[in-house]
């Protein structure tokens, strides 16, 4: 009787050893044209300022927002080897083509062989393997939410509205982001979208309700191999985006995983940050302060 009380009482102080040894993160993913430090986790430059309030422990995963998501996808790789691995656990959110980015990663990279490490960075952000070699199978991830998510592309891509030279421009074409990678394999991570509808004087390129450079069929995760016009119930001249994770009206579904928990019925917020955690990206701080613990 002593030998298993003995014995149960060690199993409580080694699972108890486990937890203490757990550490929760909030990874912050950029969109297109960057600004914060590559390797750099402290640099939030393209939110706003690093003292604001953004979930448990914030990690900037900062990307160059210019490349292709192919080449960049290592960068974020880098950042989910060190945060999310082991005992250690991450909330993400993403804005923009850091929605692109994610979708990518977890699709391509989510099934492999991962390190897992000790959560301290070298000057590149990289992470060097904890002591025992230990691997694991993918990231360690609760779930995502997406502000402007343009894993739909936009068709200000389409258009030329930006720089056709630039490599992440090609990628957020909207028949190119959509045939990029099977949006429905996230490996059973969820993906929380935020729809802005404050859209600006050159929507007329954008189809449906959007946020001046994001449409509602991307940023509200609506599958298929293009795009199309989703509005909020007060625009009789389109279908609308549905909020969960539920078909739109007119019975398009959304991609497996993805679900809408902000559209922007009053057409408040636009798509862009301000440096000051503005725009979309909004109501996501608020959400990732309160829920990212």
């Amino acid at each position: 009787m002593r030998s298993w009380i003995k014995n149960f009482f060690l199993l409580c102080l080694l699972a108890w050893s486990a937890l203490a040894g757990a550490t929760n993160y909030s990874l912050w993913v950029n969109g297109r044209t960057g600004g914060g430090v590559v390797g750099n986790y402290a640099s939030f430059n393209y939110f706003g300022p690093a003292t604001v309030a953004a979930g448990v422990n914030k990690i900037s995963a900062n990307w160059d927002g210019r490349s292709s998501i192919a080449s960049q996808s290592g960068v974020l790789r880098n950042a989910l080897d060190c945060f999310c691995t082991g005992a250690n656990w991450c909330y993400i959110a993403t804005h923009s083509a850091g929605d692109l980015l994610v979708g990518y990663t977890l699709a391509q990279y989510g099934g492999s062989t991962r390190s897992v490490t000790a959560a301290v960075a070298n000057g590149a952000g990289v992470c060097a393997a904890a002591p025992g070699g230990a691997q694991q199978t993918g990231w360690n991830i609760k779930w995502v939410r997406s502000a402007a998510g343009s894993a739909g592309g936009s068709e200000l891509a389409d258009a030329g509205a930006w720089a056709i030279s630039e490599p992440l421009v090609q990628d957020q074409r909207v028949a190119t982001a959509r045939a990029m990678y099977n949006h429905n394999d996230t490996h059973n991570v969820w993906f929380y979208m935020y729809a802005g509808a404050r859209g600006t004087l050159y929507s007329f390129l954008l189809p449906g309700q959007d946020d001046e450079v994001i449409a509602y069929h991307s940023a509200g995760g609506v599958a298929g191999s293009a795009g199309g016009a989703y509005c909020n119930p007060s625009d009789w001249f389109c279908n609308d985006l549905t909020v969960g994770p539920g078909p739109n009206q007119g019975g398009r579904p959304k991609w497996a995983f993805h679900d809408v928990v902000l559209r922007d019925d009053g057409e408040r917020y636009r798509h862009y940050t301000g440096g000051n955690w503005d725009g979309i990206t909004a109501p996501m701080r608020r959400d990732m302060e309160l829920f990212a613990q």
